[in-house]
């Protein structure tokens, strides 16, 4: 859609009064946004409702948005004066990819978006009843869940040039859960070994069996998109086996092999599953120097669920309101036809 990406980052105040308490602060969101690798610039403390005044200001010459809607406290559309002026565009926004049915998954300690068995490959619809104390929501936009993982979508967020032959490949393996900026701040500490960093995720029962409940929150397609889309990632091995052997080492070139500072849990065999990268030296613990965890970014929203089961159910609710105007317009407008 152009040649420059300035992405505009609301403050936890502004999300607070108009969509509910954020799952990440405000500092968290400007540090992961300026790391995605399409992003250029990020306008911190970027005001809700975007104004001509702010696409001047930064030189832009039209705002973008995903085809689902976004309305400020009042009900208004957040985008209804670059609309007006004809600076406005709409991208179709990647289905199934919700913060709010995220925050479902975790208040409802659900295992039913894991892809697992012969369903691994599944992909199934949700309604929005599973992520709102509301049962009467049904949002056309944050209420369904229905992630499609395409070749092309892959493609769209892969490095498709490769390692070059004067790589110096680091490789790490893990979940990356609900991507946080401790993976971040980890990865990049990782991708300074090298010149080219690959990270092998594991599938979701994989997953489950080193951290219980009903982890991974994300399934492993979704966990593939969010990894690829940061600027230091260059490769994801979908499905990475947990114990890291030899032929995968050789397979990939893999000069160093990392891990951080959590406990490793041995294979179902009963082996370190990183015996093999020991013994050949090429096995590095890493620091991240940041002590945020999956675990403790899930336990921020289950100490406010009330909150954001409130935030959810008034999300929905707005969101039903205008869908059904714009239903009820489109009628009208079909019978003075």
């Amino acid at each position: 859609m152009g040649d420059y990406l300035i992405v505009g980052v609301h403050t936890d105040e502004e999300i607070t009064k108009h969509k509910g308490p954020p799952v990440f602060n405000q500092e968290e969101r400007y540090r992961m946004v300026k790391a995605i690798k399409w992003v250029d610039e990020v306008v911190e403390g970027a005001p809700y409702v975007t104004t001509l005044d702010t696409l001047n200001k930064f030189d832009c010459d039209y705002c973008v948005h995903g085809d689902d809607i976004t309305m400020t406290a009042d009900g208004t559309d957040t985008y209804h004066l670059v609309k007006s002026a004809r600076r406005y565009k709409e991208c179709k926004r990647t289905q199934g990819v919700s913060t709010t049915n995220l925050v479902g998954r975790m208040l409802l300690l659900s295992k039913e978006h894991m892809q697992r068995g012969d369903q691994e490959y599944v992909v199934d619809r949700r309604s929005s009843t599973d992520m709102s104390s509301d049962s009467m929501a049904r949002s056309p936009w944050t209420g369904v869940s229905q992630f499609l993982p395409t070749t092309q979508k892959l493609l769209e967020f892969s490095n498709c040039e490769g390692p070059k032959k004067t790589d110096k490949i680091v490789y790490v393996a893990g979940a990356f859960d609900l991507f946080h900026i401790g993976h971040l701040d980890f990865l990049e500490r990782c991708r300074q070994l090298g010149s080219y960093l690959i990270v092998g995720l594991h599938t979701d029962p994989v997953v489950n069996r080193y951290k219980g409940s009903n982890f991974p929150i994300m399934n492993i397609h979704e966990r593939t998109l969010s990894a690829l889309a940061y600027r230091c990632v260059d490769e994801v091995v979908i499905g990475a086996p947990y114990s890291v052997t030899a032929e995968m080492m050789n397979h990939f070139n893999v000069h160093v092999v990392c891990h951080g500072q959590t406990d490793v849990m041995p294979d179902i065999d009963g082996q370190d599953p990183y015996a093999i990268p020991k013994r050949e030296n090429k096995f590095v613990v890493i620091d991240s120097g940041n002590s945020l965890t999956t675990e403790m970014l899930v336990q921020r929203i289950l100490s406010r669920r009330l909150d954001y089961e409130e935030r959810n159910s008034k999300k929905e609710a707005k969101e039903m309101a205008a869908y059904e105007a714009f239903i009820k317009s489109k009628e009208n407008e079909e019978l003075a036809d």
